[in-house]
């Protein structure tokens, strides 16, 4: 079950890691308030899966799941570019993802 709560933790990450140039260098009200409630969720859940994943497992879970949604949502919706050496990287990342799942105890 810890796994399924990470796994929505990162889901907010992307959205939180969204949410932060709206904020325009938190100048916008109503952005920016939604960029401290997605960082709250993210966190929150993130620290309910510590209580049976491993610390470091979690985190590096968290933010490789952060990382790759938010540059396939660059990719995807505000045009960045992808070269072979982002697929690349980002094939390690969900790699890394994967074998810590799979070795890691609950």
């Amino acid at each position: 079950m810890n796994w399924l709560i990470l796994g929505l933790a990162g889901l907010i990450e992307i959205a939180w890691a969204q949410s932060i140039k709206p904020t325009q260098n938190f100048t916008k009200p109503l952005p920016t308030l939604l960029c401290f409630v997605l960082m709250v969720a993210a966190v929150w859940l993130l620290s309910y899966s510590m209580k049976t994943l491993p610390v470091g497992t979690a985190y590096a879970v968290f933010t490789g799941i952060g990382a790759v949604g938010a540059i396939a949502l660059g990719v995807v919706v505000h045009k960045d570019p992808l070269s072979v050496g982002r697929m690349i990287a980002l094939a390690l990342i969900v790699g890394g993802i994967v074998l810590a799942r799979i070795t890691s105890p609950e």
